[in-house]
């Protein structure tokens, strides 16, 4: 592999090259008169992704990222012999809950093309606790319809919908935007709501599967799709789990968990190949090390055991509907090696937009090819 820089002559760089997310030499060179120059990048004996990241005088930073063999790559994350009894028995503590749905009407967010509630929803606890609330905010075409409906969780942290929900929403689809930690969505969390959630959340339980932050959120997932399908405007047909990031992640589990979901779409999940570091390749977001000095080697393991219930390849594995997955080769988040092991085990109707110098970010690019896709799916033209 040959990487090519072009910066103004005479521009001092210092430059990396080497497996994606992982440690390499740092070297400098200078940008010659004709403004390019070439840097020998080599080559992969395993499938995987080569990075090039350079930072110029000034602090510019680019990057490049080459694929070798990438529907090769495999997963290192192993598969408990108990993972769907251990899901079956979450569903069926979730079943046994009522719904208890609380609806508050938006009027400021409610227009002449839809209405708008916030939602709470009746959900599982962590233990100790046995319920707890998820919140979500809820958008509903004007008409009689049938409409069909999306469940759309949210990417990492704690934040209001993404800006293309409301595309969705005027497209004619009911959408149910979640938010996966115990605080309301309206009016937009503010300070005082976010410092109720742990900024390390993903680690939170980590030591056991019954425990983990998850569990509670990949079962509030569901259960927003309970009350979707329980609305006289759905159309009894279309159920689309649809996110980016922390928000893909959740999508892959709701597709995989709930046999009611008709479709998914995914952008750079989240939560693939987690304990892939410990094998000496990158894992995606949170991109857990299993390094804590603090732990012993008995809790070190029983948090990589835990992420084995929770990674998103053993639930591709479980996935029968179609979906239509993007992602770019430069995404510093869930990078290509994490996101390309989940999908090779994928074995359901699937298609892949690859856009190469795409970070971790959902361009108008990639919205163009989801609604492109989304639309022919459940049937409507545009």
């Amino acid at each position: 592999m040959k990487f090519t820089v072009t910066a103004p002559a005479g521009t001092n760089i210092k430059y990396t090259i080497g497996p994606e997310m992982m440690p390499a030499e740092s070297k400098s060179a200078v940008i010659p008169e004709s403004g390019s120059l070439d840097l020998d990048g080599g080559t992969m004996k395993d499938p995987g992704f080569l990075r090039c990241a350079v930072t110029a005088t000034g602090g510019s930073r680019g990057l490049a990222t080459a694929a070798f063999s990438p529907e090769k790559i495999k997963p290192t994350q192993t598969e408990p012999a108990d993972f769907d009894v251990f899901w079956n028995k979450a569903k069926a503590e979730l079943a046994a809950l009522p719904m208890d749905a609380q609806l508050t009407p938006m009027p400021t967010e409610t227009t002449d093309k839809h209405e708008a509630f916030e939602i709470s929803l009746q959900n599982i606890g962590t233990p100790p606790a046995t319920t707890s609330r998820f919140y979500g905010l809820l958008y509903i075409p004007r008409g009689d319809g049938p409409f069909p409906a999306m469940m759309s969780p949210p990417g990492a942290g704690v934040r209001g919908p993404d800006r293309d929900i409301w595309e969705w929403v005027d497209r004619g689809f009911i959408v149910l935007y979640v938010g996966i930690h115990e605080v309301p969505m309206r009016p937009l969390p503010d300070a005082a709501a976010t410092s109720t959630v742990p900024g390390n959340y993903p680690n939170i339980g980590l030591d056991d599967p019954a425990h983990y932050y998850f569990r509670r959120v990949i079962m509030g997932c569901v259960r927003a799709d309970d009350y979707l399908v329980s609305l006289p405007k759905w159309d009894h047909k279309n159920l689309v789990a649809y996110g980016g990031s922390q928000g893909g992640y959740l999508s892959l589990t709701t597709m995989a968990l709930d046999p009611r979901v008709t479709c998914g779409e995914v952008s750079y999940p989240a939560y693939c190949d987690e304990v892939a570091y410990v094998h000496g390749r990158p894992a995606g977001w949170p991109a857990m090390k299993f390094n804590d000095p603090n732990d012993s080697e008995q809790q070190r393991a029983a948090k990589i055991a835990t992420t084995a219930y929770f990674d998103s390849v053993n639930f591709a594995r479980r996935i029968k509907v179609p979906g239509h997955y993007a992602w770019g080769y430069n995404d510093e988040t869930c990078p290509p090696d994490s996101t390309f092991s989940m999908y090779n085990t994928l074995t359901a109707p699937k298609e892949l937009s690859i856009f190469k110098e795409l970070g971790h970010a959902r361009t108008p690019a990639v919205t163009d090819v989801e609604h492109d896709w989304l639309m022919k799916q459940v049937g409507k033209s545009k």
